[in-house]
């Protein structure tokens, strides 16, 4: 029966909602019922739907319905619709504020949760109001006016000018990195460790929250100072006895009331941020005030100067604390009394009385504190007066009759005394702390509608605000304030006024109060900010015991990490004094917007394509310049300082690397290392390294067994110990298979052999390939491996162990074939025999010898890599021995000397032993040696005959070989060989059967055959029937062991010729190169056999592949009875030099 069909397309708006019936309900699954006339099951691919379509749960099982995309279906589950990422996207304002980012969350969060709505604000009220209260905090109102009359105008305007364009060229950096992607919560510290990296951000950021901690320490002693002095002077607890004690009791004052102070704004934070900003209005509106009030005082005084005399005695400058009448002398009637004043300076108010000479021989005058800026006071302000700790405030061009150098000053007079010693850089760090509130903004960008517009916008608004207002008011204040007056920095010859008020109109509590509530504002926006920037390092989770403060209230408040805050913030109260608070704030600052800066030259130069900043204002030479000033800065402020807080940086640094947790950002360090990388490997590709900086670069070959793990971990030891050469270090391993199929495995296989490395502290790299057969594997590894200049030269690897076994016989072929192409790629190669008894980095040798075998100069090779392995824990109390082999014509005592010599000028210390080898006989032991090898080799290439052609082959063979031996000694010896019968089918099931001649067990006669040490012994009885079995009676092995190497007596030679038809058909190269073999064995096991390690030259394999197997049995006779080996080929360069 025919049916019509209609197939609507999605919504294209996007997915369905889940109020959408089109794919919710009985449907959608009655529609595709109906496609497929019954119950859809389709061609056995499930259409998956992705979890970025349509966020519940309930969808995520239901099959894609729609065909406009039919084509993609298969990739739903991993790619989403562009509808649904933008929809994502979208809600990203409703994470909670502090979340972790946005891709983290996407992936990590696998349920629904309910998202905790924040307060949110724009760029007025959540960044520029913030960062005027912060700038336009203490210094302006309590220190600018001092420094301006300590430092001169000009001085002033050029430490102010610099200051603020250290502080503008920061916000432009900032501006480009905030609007390069979404910013939540963290602010300043978020842009440093996406820009920097983790190690960096980490470090910088809790620089940066330390300071500002220590911050809100600095805007609450401000508070209290403005109380004690400006306030309410009455409020004082502690009360000093006389003048030497005042400043004592006023430190502990502000111990008391500061703590006081910090409790309170502490709860007003802990209240909620909404309280923070409701109270922000009211500081800010004191703040714009108190400076309106500024600029009036200062146009009125042009015409109207307000009426606040000075007293000066000679050109000191007397405090007006203890007299009211600036006079020695007053008349009462037509009486001559004394004032107060007089009574301080003499012993009486008498005339008559005893007084001070400088008292008596200087007249008191009175000036007016504050000219006005009509005064052409200017002028005079225009140049510096640093004072040292002590020193009388005097006014410059008054006439003064001095007194004698030397004289002492009576501290009880009422001078108006200088609290510290001054000069230019001690100014640069107590009025730099004015401008660092332009991160106020940032650090609460989790609170922000949308930061990456108003971070930038309203900081630099910010800024330039501020900056218009401090270098305008060091005009102002040096044009309208007498000299004196602003170099008091209490006020107390204006009777304790503050300095700033006495310019203000209308009234001088104009600024005192607005000044109190400043500082107020400005110290809980500090501990706003403080907490959430430490909240935001928490979560990250890169300091681990910092974890616990990123736990808050429900909303996202930080609660713990408010509490820290009022804990350090503590400290810096009890330090009391703002002056010496200021220099610290500085030094943490600083740092943090140098890196700023750092981060956005680095993000330009490296022009990574993620750097799209919305703000195109910017310019790498703007950041660079402002790092530069940054760190000038730091080192004209306090160089000690610089030091201590570097310090401090560098171990957060090295902690975080060394104990956080691994973070990928795509930060900017990384890519200036992808950068550098590129740079030094276009330069390693420049030529060939020279000799002096020729280092192993070791290409580790190792096996993994079927879980993927490492079949012998000894080698990565290995590898670690020769790490003194600090060169490059790939393990590689091959895996059998296809790509497609294989991949899952060789990602284990990777993980498994990076926890290896991890655990034996092998610094490198680690590649595994997937290939049809192990031999090309390794070809290709070997070819591959590295990148450009950056290659490497050495290969290590295992010596095959069981290479005579039937099930391996593919095993030396593949050895055979990488001793080759290591020479034809002029690669170094080390193989290490028995690996399994190397030591492992947790073992020491308190004894004992690593003996070098030179039969053959091949680059040094031999004597560099024992220099290496004594610079490691394992080996560094092992001597170093050097043997050499002389011939019959060679001068041995003279070789002694020269390589004795050879070693001095190489700068290594080792014992030098040369070994006579003399021209010996053959003796029968070698033939029988290479007879047994040559065997062997016969039936091993049998294994490529088909099945008749080897039976009669090895019948051949053996029926020779019966022969050979029953004619030497035929009541001792017997040939077994078993050929059992095969059906006529096992031809076509095996065409390459193998064959392999196996020793018994019992037979020590042939040492090739027997187990080297850390090596699996071959059991006969668990051979193939298939095998043909080649014993020796017990008897005849001893005799031939014992005869071996003993030279040939006249019996034995006469024996010999007499057997001469047995060994006529042997090979004589073969004969040979067994009989070096067996000479040289019993040498180096006579002097090594105790050796920690031997290591000796590996000879290369025959031109002719023709003998590949008996080369096998030349290295195993050559390195037998020997517990560890490494045998070294040179490639073909000098790798060490006698020159500097």
């Amino acid at each position: 029966m025919s049916r019509r069909f209609t197939v609507t397309s999605l919504s294209p708006a996007g997915p369905a909602g889940p109020s959408d019936p089109g794919l919710h309900g009985p449907s959608a699954s009655d529609r595709r019922r109906r496609l497929s006339g019954g119950d859809a099951k389709g061609d056995g691919n499930p259409k998956e739907s992705s979890p970025f379509i349509n966020s519940t749960d309930t969808e995520k099982g239901k099959e894609y319905d729609g065909k406009n995309m039919a084509l993609f279906e298969e990739e739903m589950d991993t790619s989403p619709m562009v509808s649904s990422l933008l929809s994502g996207l979208a809600n990203y304002t409703n994470l909670p504020q502090g979340s972790r980012e946005h891709e983290e969350a996407e992936n990590n969060e696998g349920g629904k949760k309910k998202p905790v709505q924040a307060p949110r604000m724009g760029t007025f009220m959540g960044v520029y109001l913030p960062c005027l209260q912060n700038i336009f905090g203490v210094i302006l109102f309590l220190r600018l006016t001092w420094v301006v009359g300590i430092a001169g105008i000009i001085e002033a305007f050029c430490m102010v000018f610099i200051c603020c364009s250290c502080t503008m060229l920061t916000a432009i950096s900032m501006s480009a990195i905030a609007t390069n992607g979404v910013v939540p919560a963290g602010g300043s510290y978020y842009m440093i460790s996406r820009s920097l990296g983790p190690e960096f951000g980490g470090a910088v950021g809790l620089c940066f929250y330390l300071g500002t901690t220590f911050a809100g320490a600095m805007y609450i002693l401000g508070t209290i100072e403005i109380l004690l002095a400006y306030l309410f002077p009455a409020m004082a607890i502690f009360k000093a006895e006389d003048a030497s004690g005042e400043a004592a009791a006023m430190l502990n004052n502000m111990r008391v009331y500061g703590t006081c102070v910090l409790t309170c704004m502490a709860t007003v934070v802990f209240v909620g941020v909404k309280y923070v900003n409701k109270f922000a209005l009211v500081f800010l509106g004191c703040v714009i005030l108190s400076i309106l009030a500024i600029y009036a005082g200062v146009i009125k005084s042009a015409f109207d100067p307000p009426n606040f005399p000075i007293c000066l005695l000679g050109n000191r400058t007397l405090s007006r604390h203890g007299f009211d009448v600036c006079a020695k002398l007053a008349w009462e009637g037509n009486e001559t009394v004394t004032t107060r004043l007089w009574g301080l300076f003499c012993s009486s108010r008498f005339l008559n009385a005893t007084c001070d000479e400088y008292f008596m021989r200087n007249n008191v005058t009175e000036i007016q504190g504050i000219p006005g800026a009509a005064s052409g006071l200017i002028k005079e302000n225009l140049w510096s007066s640093y004072l040292t700790k002590g020193v009388i405030v005097e006014r410059r061009g008054m006439p003064s009759a001095g007194l004698a150098d030397g004289t002492p000053i009576d501290m009880d007079h009422p001078y108006v005394f200088s609290d510290m010693t001054s000069y230019f850089t001690l100014l640069v760090g107590i009025y730099f702390p004015s401008v660092t509130g332009i991160m106020a903004g940032s650090n609460r960008s989790g609170d922000l509608r949308d930061a990456q517009k108003s971070i930038p916008t309203g900081t630099i608004l910010a800024i330039a605000t501020t900056s218009a207002v401090y270098i305008s008011s060091v005009v102002l204040f040096g044009a309208c304030i007498e000299g004196v007056v602003l170099r008091d920095k209490f006020g107390e010859a204006v009777n304790g006024n503050l300095v700033v008020g006495t310019l203000a109109w209308p009234s001088p509590w104009v600024i005192v109060i607005g000044s109190f509530f400043s500082t107020c504002g400005a110290g809980l926006q500090s501990l706003t900010g403080a907490p959430r920037l430490l909240q935001a390092i928490s979560r990250d989770g890169i300091v681990p015991f910092l974890q616990v403060f990123g736990h808050g209230k429900a909303n996202g408040e930080p609660t713990w990490a408010l509490l820290l805050t009022a804990c350090i913030c503590e400290i810096g109260i009890l330090i009391a004094s703002l002056d010496e608070v200021a220099p610290i704030l500085s030094m943490f600052f600083l740092m943090c917007y140098m890196f700023v800066n750092l981060a956005c030259a680095v993000q330009t130069l490296l022009r990574t394509p993620n750097w799209r900043p919305r703000f195109r204002y910017y310019h790498w030479t703007l950041s660079f310049l402002g790092m530069s000033l940054c760190l000038a800065l730091m080192f004209i402020c306090s160089w000690y300082y610089a030091l201590v807080a570097m310090l401090i940086a560098g171990l957060i640094y090295k902690y975080i690397e060394y104990r956080g947790a691994e973070k990928e950002w795509g930060d900017g360090i990384r890519g200036l290392s992808l950068s550098a990388a590129r740079y030094a490997l276009l330069r390693l590709e420049e030529g060939p390294p020279h000799t002096k900086n020729w280092r192993p670069q070791l290409l580790v070959l190792v096996r993994v067994d079927q879980d993927q793990n490492v079949v012998h971990p000894q080698l990565l030891s290995l590898t670690s110990q020769l790490k003194a050469g600090k060169g490059l270090t790939i393990v590689g391993s091959v895996l059998e298979g296809t790509f497609l199929d294989n991949h899952p495995q060789a990602q284990r296989a990777e993980e498994s052999i990076r926890r290896l490395m991890e655990a034996e502290k092998v610094k490198g790299f680690c590649q595994v390939v997937i290939s049809s057969n192990l031999r090309d594997g390794v070809s290709h590894l070997i070819q591959s491996g590295g990148l450009g200049g950056l290659q490497h030269n050495t290969v290590l690897v295992g010596w095959p162990r069981n290479w005579r076994q039937k099930e391996d016989h593919q095993t030396w072929r593949n050895f055979i074939e990488l001793v080759r192409e290591t020479t034809a790629g002029h690669l170094a190669l080390l193989v290490t025999k028995n690996v399994s008894m190397f030591p492992g980095n947790p073992e020491r040798f308190s004894e004992g010898s690593i003996d070098v075998w030179w039969i053959v100069h091949d680059g040094g090779m031999l004597m560099l890599l024992p220099f290496l392995l004594r610079h490691h824990k394992v080996w560094r109390k092992c001597k170093m021995r050097i043997f050499t082999v002389a011939q019959m014509d060679d001068n041995s005592i003279q070789m002694k000397k020269d390589l004795t010599t050879f070693l001095y000028h190489l700068r290594i210390t080792a014992e030098v032993e040369v070994v006579e080898m003399h021209e010996s006989d053959i003796s029968a032991y070698t033939y029988e040696k290479t007879l047994v090898m040559e065997q062997r080799s016969q039936i091993l290439k049998q294994m490529h005959l088909t099945k008749n052609e080897r039976e009669r082959e090895i019948q051949s063979i053996t029926d020779e070989s019966r022969g050979s031996i029953r004619r030497k000694n035929p009541a001792n010896t017997r040939l077994r060989l078993n050929v059992p019968e095969e059906t006529a089918g096992d031809s076509e099931e095996k065409p390459e059967e193998e064959v392999q001649l196996i020793h018994d067990q019992s037979a020590p006669s042939c040492p090739s055959s027997s187990p080297s040490p850390g090596e699996e012994p071959e059991v006969e009885g668990e051979a193939d029937p298939e095998k043909v079995h080649l014993t020796w009676t017990k008897d005849k092995s001893v005799a031939e062991k014992n005869k071996g190497p003993s030279p040939v007596s006249s019996e034995g030679i006469k024996d010999f010729f007499s057997m001469k038809p047995e060994w006529e058909n042997l090979n004589q190269s073969n004969v040979r190169r067994m009989h070096t073999a067996v000479r040289l064995n019993e040498v180096i096991v006579k002097k090594s056999q105790d050796a920690k390690l031997v290591l000796l030259n590996m000879p290369g394999p025959p031109r002719n592949r023709n003998g590949d197997e008996n080369y096998m049995e030349f290295l195993e006779v050559l390195t037998e009875r020997l517990d560890r080996v490494m045998l070294v080929r040179g490639g073909g360069r000098e790798v060490i030099t006698i020159y500097s």
